[in-house]
């Protein structure tokens, strides 16, 4: 059967297999992904430019799985000057985006209870970097290209230039660095619900997914994704506000620094 890429090509014969690899159109990578028709693996292909970023992949899921953490394995890794592709196996389950806002809620302790081990990991162990210093010089070129994604931006930032949002965070800085030094963890770097997978009949998180950004930094960096991200479900303010505050006793935070979140949620959309 003819593959949909030829990136696929890169991969052994006897890792491709005869079997077909359907094109996964969801998602907001720059890689070609496939899922094998048996559900069982992903890939993810990439040209030239985008090798460097899949092989850190790679070298942040290979950390993970050593860790007791659950996330994929890494089945095969090939490169070229074509470009590379990335074999992962499936973590089962489904995207914890793809839920009705009854069974987030009843999937929420465990996965308030996942993202805390994450970070509870000891993070002078994880070799990958995601300090906030490193993240503010990538916002400043990707501002600086004129690259921002306005898609990725909240409805009220779209009409104000990204240089003037990206100057309005200048001034916290070095109040969030002096933070994140005392509270530096083990991050997801992408903590949204897409991201999360669940098993829908236990409502338990299996595991975590799209681990390109996984290094350590400030734990309100995942923690102002994840619970922005869960508005997506629960669009009611109430309902969305009573979940925050579970969270919050469920993690353990007693004082909540809501401009932090802000700092976060608002630097997250100038970095991609």
């Amino acid at each position: 059967m003819r593959q949909p890429s030829s990136l696929l090509d890169l991969l052994p014969r006897e890792v491709r297999g005869s079997g077909a690899w359907i094109a996964v159109t969801t998602g907001e990578s720059n890689a070609e992904v496939f899922r094998r028709e048996d559900g069982w693996a992903y890939a993810k292909c990439i040209g030239p430019g985008g090798i460097d970023a899949l092989d850190a992949e790679c070298r942040r899921i290979e950390w993970l799985s050593g860790t007791g953490i659950p996330g994929p394995d890494v089945g095969h890794w090939s490169a070229s000057d074509r470009g590379a592709c990335l074999v992962t196996t499936a973590v089962p389950g489904v995207p914890a985006s793809r839920v009705s806002a009854v069974e987030l809620r009843r999937a929420w302790p465990s996965i308030t209870d996942m993202l805390r081990r994450l970070h509870a990991l000891p993070a002078p162990d994880c070799p990958f970097d995601r300090s906030l210093a490193r993240t503010f010089r990538l916002a400043e070129d990707v501002v600086g290209r004129g690259a921002v994604n306005a898609d990725f931006l909240p409805h009220e930032h779209r009409h104000t230039p990204p240089s003037e949002l990206l100057a309005e965070l200048r001034p916290q800085l070095e109040r969030r660095l002096l933070q994140e030094t005392h509270d530096r963890v083990v991050c997801h770097g992408d903590a949204c619900l897409p991201n999360l997978m669940l098993d829908p009949r236990t409502a338990e998180c299996t595991g975590l997914i799209d681990l390109g950004r996984l290094g350590t930094a400030d734990r309100y960096a995942d923690i102002a994704l994840l619970l922005a991200s869960s508005r997506e479900t629960w669009r009611d303010e109430d309902e969305a506000g009573c979940a925050d505050d579970e969270f919050f006793r469920s993690y353990d935070i007693e004082t909540v620094d809501r401009e932090r979140l802000r700092f976060y949620l608002d630097l997250d959309p100038l970095t991609w």
